[in-house]
């Protein structure tokens, strides 16, 4: 299991859905990738997917 401090120093990969209960953003409603507070949801089976407009990085709230 990868904790936060091992995401932080590794490179966000963007093909990969987070988990925000895992992995909350480093600035509450920011990208922790590209700190860009744009983002496009959309709700599939129950689960709230978040993807940042600038950079499509994803997680799951």
């Amino acid at each position: 299991m990868i904790n936060l401090e091992e995401i932080k120093e590794q490179e966000i990969d963007l093909d990969k859905v987070y988990d925000y209960a895992e992995f909350p953003d480093k600035i509450s409603g920011r990208c922790d990738n590209c700190n860009s507070s744009y983002f496009k949801s959309s709700v599939k089976c129950g689960v709230f997917l978040r993807e940042c407009r600038d950079c499509s990085m994803k997680k799951s709230i």
